[in-house]
């Protein structure tokens, strides 16, 4: 159940409200440092002060909260089977074993589009950009320099290619996130953002190829390094990719997502017993507290690559999910977003205007507080009941809030993504934010669909015509 609106604002009271709270988020997170988390709790703090003076009682403002969570109970309770699966992956050899084959795709001739190709490839695998760019950006940043390539517009490829692993991985946080605050299966919010993200994956690729041939030709050395650790893991077999295939598989016929989690971690974990023998108290570990190489291994930079997954790294994710969730259900409860919409509700006729509106959210709240989860979270929050006035179909919005959220926080340079990006590729966000060519061209291709009403869906199964907006 949505949460109730326990009392009216006026817009004017309302935007101020939603002033100080972005304020404070901003103030603290961009400021001072703080993690999301804090900056969350204290703006509900605020939040429930302002009840208080408006005479509200606490256990109905606290109610609402928790009925804000409710709508997002389904991310909740997947990050946990993600965080399994991601463990189990790794010991099964899947992910290192498809890491391996994707480091023969590296040419130098074509070095931006293999950099792009190699991170998209990871990035899906991995299921997190920010790993992505730190392990595997990182070396071809040092690449760069003996290929004698463009700094920057390798760290454009490296960006593009994390992000959209990021966007369509299924062990995506932000992928869960956005198909959970709209209520759809995940799998169905994938295949649906491959309407803009098949596009502009080839759009990136031609891209790049203008600049291909700048580079010079030079030996691979760091990749053979590279892959040399990966045998040296003891994880790069053949039949490791079993379980991809099973997930994949299982996706394609529509399976619901946390019952092809469990038949992939299942498959995983019997593959696991063909190279390795881990005792139960080992494997309760990797899955808790993800995988890890035994120490008498010296695995350099993949050591730390494959070092992941458990339900442990799920928890700072979900507790955010939770504060955010519960931030919106308060912000609905006080009548402050509902008066914020009512100011454009009466221009938010056509699926055009919804989605444009929607994505100018998401954006501006990566602008204004650099954080893609709440640009995910507030903006699927916010919208959804106008995507459902107009009867559009909920991945219409979840599509669009990736479009606008997850792939363009790495743009803005006082973004979380931004600075953590910057800082480990040595390349400032500003040099390489016109070579990112993947997250401008998805945020490009959504709005267009928007207009046009190429692949936008209704709830009865009708889609719009191309000149309803």
């Amino acid at each position: 159940m949505p949460p109730k609106i326990l009392t009216q604002s006026s817009p004017q009271l309302a935007f101020m409200i939603s002033a100080i709270v972005i304020a404070i988020m901003g103030v603290t997170m961009i400021g001072f440092g703080w993690v999301p988390h804090l900056s969350l709790i204290l703006a509900i703090c605020v939040l429930l002060a302002i009840g208080l003076i408006k005479g509200l009682n606490f256990n109905d403002m606290q109610e609402q909260m928790a009925s804000g969570v409710m709508r997002g109970i389904g991310a909740i309770y997947l990050f946990f089977f993600i965080g399994l699966m991601v463990a189990a992956l790794m010991m099964s050899g899947a992910i290192p074993t498809l890491m391996y084959f994707g480091f023969q795709l590296i040419s130098p001739e074509y070095y931006y589009i293999s950099a792009f190709i190699l991170t998209s490839i990871i990035g899906v695998a991995l299921g997190s950009s920010l790993t992505t760019a730190a392990t595997l950006g990182v070396a071809f940043i040092g690449m760069s320099h003996a290929f004698d390539a463009n700094v920057a517009i390798a760290a454009g490829a490296i960006v593009s290619g994390a992000f959209f692993g990021d966007k369509m991985s299924p062990l995506s946080d932000t992928c869960t996130i956005a198909s959970s605050v709209v209520g759809i299966d995940l799998f169905e919010h994938i295949r649906n953002m491959m309407y803009t993200t098949v596009p502009a994956w080839i759009l990136t690729v031609i891209l790049f190829w203008f600049f291909s041939g700048t580079t010079v030709s030079s030996d691979l050395s760091q990749v053979t390094v590279l892959q040399g650790q990966l045998i040296d893991s003891g994880l790069v077999q053949s039949y490791a990719v079993l379980p991809f295939i099973v997930l994949v598989g299982l996706a394609v016929f529509r399976i619901n997502a946390i019952y092809t989690i469990i038949c992939t971690i299942i498959v995983a974990l019997i593959v696991t017993y063909f190279h390795s023998s881990p005792s139960i108290g080992q494997l309760g570990g990797y899955l808790f507290a993800g995988y890890t190489p035994a120490e008498t291994l010296d695995l350099g930079e993949v050591g730390g690559m494959i070092s992941r997954g458990g339900v442990q790294s799920m928890f700072f994710t979900q507790m955010i999910v939770v504060l955010a969730l519960s931030l919106g259900g308060l912000l609905t409860a006080l009548g402050i977003l509902p008066a914020l919409l009512s100011g454009i509700k009466d221009t938010l006729t056509t699926s055009g205007r919804a989605i444009f509106a929607a994505a100018m959210s998401a954006l501006s709240i990566n602008v204004l507080i650099g954080e893609q989860y709440l640009s995910i979270l507030l903006s699927g929050t916010a919208f959804r009941p106008t995507f459902e006035r107009l009867n559009l179909h909920p991945k219409n919005l979840s599509r669009t809030i990736e479009d606008a959220g997850t792939v363009i926080n790495p743009l803005v340079p006082w973004s979380v993504c931004g600075v953590f990006i910057s800082q480990a590729l040595g390349v400032p966000v500003l040099d390489y934010l016109p070579y990112a060519f993947f997250c401008y061209l998805s945020l490009f291709l959504t709005l267009i669909f928007g207009f046009t009403g190429l692949t936008i869906s209704r709830t009865d199964g009708a889609k719009p015509s191309a000149g309803e907006s």
